[in-house]
Formats: structure tokens, C-alpha cells, sequence
């Protein structure tokens, strides 16, 4: 009797696509990515451009909102048209690669197989690549105007200031703007311990995205109504800040629909996401690590640790909208095997992918989001 089988060709392709949603998902920041335009998409731009090389840029446009006046009545429109601001943030690519190797011994007898076998392992990896590819990239210094950027853990003292220079309607140092200097390390300085992540700080950096020019989009706006929404993500720090404010807590206490099942979906009882005055709230404790291990800072320290005033632990918050940071892929993740490695008894199986992953930013302008500086100490 004739069967019909699935081409191995077929099944890999399968695999591939599988794993790709996977490892993505699980990088805590799914919800929020999207390959829509950036002036419609999500806080994490997306795009795919095949190319085959290292060191490729891909370009991510911007078309800038209309500002003039226009003209009423009988007015002459003929000569006074207005120019259309455009932008370009370039993102480079560069190859990502990891592998894994399952020697006969240990029973594995097919191709398809040890990628089951290792699928897990390099899915969780890549995960925890991505994710805290998103977290330097929030963290980026843009150094000019052209869109060129350094980490945060390698910019100069003068790299910092050219940044927050040209930043000062989207950051927010403290609980008020006049804690704001051009010079970082200064205004890092004016951030007390008492500082914290609150209700009324994240109120005032959603102010400050609505009042920035260029606007920073909101994330969501829903249909009919016109409720607007920001995303704030936050380290373990600031979001024990946040859970603990007063106003946040009265707001699940004494506001909070009462649905079914409450205590599992209350945030006072069960870890989650905080909603309150249109901003989402959603931790990543990896902020935290980077924080710590950011390298040597220029201005003195690990990372944001006794940065602030009188030595005081510093975090940062991102309050984003739309086309916070770009990731770009030339390749998706794609397999590859070796078994040839000791007379194939140790095959082996890779992942490799071409990507880049950037904060996006217009004429040396940080697009999407609002950078808040917290004060927020250890635990004791």
C-alpha cells in the first residue's frame, strides 16, 4: 500500500516557524511588537529585509506630522506649502549564533529528532537574548543627529549630556521637571531615595509624552471613546514601588471592577500587570540586573547603583508609545546541522539569525518613549 510522508524539507520549515513564535513570545515583550508602520505599529517595531551579510543596515522611516497653519477663506495656498518632515533610523544587523551538541550515546537517531532535543534549550536562550537586547536598546545614548547610538555602559560623561541635551521634553528626573540638568550626572544627582516610582510621577512622564514635540504616540487609543494608553515597563524595584503607592492600592481596593474569581485577577493578591490613569504597567526584572551590570559607568559606579542623591540607588522607567525601539531581522532563525563532528558520532545542531536592535530615534531624538530616572533602593 502507497503512503504519502511529509517531506523532511516541509517538517524543518515547520519547526523553524514554530520556534521563531516561540522563542519571541516568551520574551516578555510579544504583546507589544509589531511589523505596522511606525506611525501605526507597536512600541517594538518589527521588520523583515532579506539580506545575507554582517554589518547591513536596515531602514526604518519616519513621515513627521503636519504643523503649519494652513490657510482660510481666499487665501493663496501657491507658494507656501509645507515641507514634509521625514526621518530615517538606520538599524544594523550582525549574526547571532549558539549551538548544541547530543552525542549518540545519549539514543537521539534522527535529524529531526535533536532538534526536538534541543529546541527547548536554545528557544529559552534566545529568549533572554531578545529580551535583553530590548532592555540596552531602551537604554541606548543617541550621540547625534545622523541616528548613531552607544549602550548606555560605554557612552561618555559628553555622550550623555549631548543625549539628554537634546532629549529634555521626554525625560523626567525625580517627581518634578526642574530636577532636569544638561548635565546627566547632575541631574542623575537630584534623584533622592525617596524618589519612588509612584502614581503622580508616572502621571506627570504621561504629561510629558502627550506635550513632547515630536508627539510620542499613544500605544493604544480605543475606537469610539478616545481613551489613550501608554506602556510603562518597569525592573522588580520600581513596580514594588508602584504596588505599594497608596493611590494604586485605593484604586484596586475601592475602584476596581469586581469580577469573577477577583482574587486571582486583583493584582493586590496575584503578580501581573498594574492599569491606572491610561498607562499599563509591566514589570521586567531584568531591568534590574542590567542596572547593576551596566558596566563601568563613566560617571562612577555599577551601573545606576549610588548614582543619586547622597548615594542613592537610581532605575529607570521607559513610558512608551508607539515605535519605542526597532528590531530588525535579515534572517530569522535558522537552523543548521554538523554531523560530521567525530565521525558523526557528536552531531551537532545551531541556530543562527541576523539581527539588530535599536532604540528609534529621529534627528537625535528618542521617538517613542519617556526615560524616568527613580529613586529605588535595595531591598532590606
Amino acid at each position: 500500500m502507497a503512503e504519502t510522508l511529509l517531506a523532511t524539507a516541509s517538517e524543518r520549515q515547520v519547526w523553524v516557524t514554530r520556534y521563531f513564535q516561540e522563542y519571541v513570545r516568551h520574551s516578555r515583550f510579544m504583546p507589544y511588537m509589531s511589523n505596522a508602520d511606525v506611525n501605526k505599529g507597536g512600541i517594538i517595531l518589527t521588520k523583515f529585509q532579506a539580506e545575507e551579510e554582517a554589518k547591513r543596515t536596515i531602514n526604518i522611516p519616519f513621515i513627521g506630522r503636519l504643523k503649519s497653519a494652513g490657510v482660510t477663506g481666499a487665501a493663496a495656498l501657491d507658494g507656501i506649502e509645507e515641507e514634509l518632515t521625514n526621518f530615517n533610523c538606520p538599524i544594523t544587523v550582525d549574526w547571532r549564533r549558539n549551538a548544541v551538541r547530543i552525542p549518540k550515546s545519549t539514543s537521539f537517531r534522527t535529524e529531526i529528532n535533536l532538534w526536538d532535543a534541543a529546541k527547548d534549550a536554545l528557544r529559552v536562550w534566545e529568549s533572554e537574548k531578545l529580551r535583553d537586547d530590548i532592555i540596552r536598546a531602551f537604554g541606548h545614548v543617541i550621540i547625534d543627529a545622523n541616528g548613531a547610538v552607544v549602550p548606555y555602559e560605554t557612552a561618555t560623561a559628553a555622550q550623555q549630556n549631548t543625549w539628554v541635551a537634546g532629549n529634555s521634553d521626554r525625560v523626567l528626573f525625580g517627581t518634578a521637571n526642574s530636577y532636569y540638568s544638561t548635565t546627566f550626572a547632575t541631574a542623575l544627582g537630584n534623584v533622592t531615595a525617596a524618589m519612588k516610582a509612584s502614581s503622580a510621577m508616572m502621571g506627570l512622564a504621561k504629561r510629558i509624552a502627550k506635550l513632547a514635540d515630536p508627539h510620542i504616540r499613544p500605544f493604544r487609543v480605543e475606537d469610539g471613546d478616545g481613551r489613550e494608553f501608554y506602556v510603562a515597563f518597569h525592573g522588580a524595584r520600581t513596580f514594588r514601588d508602584l504596588k505599594a503607592d497608596s493611590t494604586i492600592i485605593a484604586a484596586n481596593t475601592g475602584a476596581r471592577a469586581r469580577e469573577g474569581l477577583g482574587m486571582e485577577k486583583n493584582p493586590i493578591f496575584q503578580d501581573g500587570d498594574l492599569i491606572y490613569d491610561g498607562v499599563i504597567h509591566r514589570e521586567i526584572p531584568e531591568i534590574d540586573a542590567w542596572c547593576v551590570s551596566a558596566g563601568a559607568n563613566p560617571n562612577g559606579g555599577a551601573g545606576f547603583n549610588g548614582v543619586g542623591s547622597s548615594g542613592a540607588d537610581v532605575r529607570p522607567i521607559y513610558l512608551c508609545g508607539g515605535g519605542a525601539v526597532g528590531v530588525a531581522w535579515g534572517q530569522e532563525p535558522t537552523p543548521r546541522t554538523d554531523m560530521i563532528k567525530d565521525y558523526g558520532f557528536r552531531p551537532g545542531v545551531a541556530i543562527e539569525e541576523l539581527l539588530g536592535v535599536k532604540k528609534i530615534n529621529f534627528n537625535g531624538v528618542q521617538n517613542g518613549v519617556v526615560t524616568v530616572f527613580a529613586g529605588a533602593a535595595a531591598d532590606s
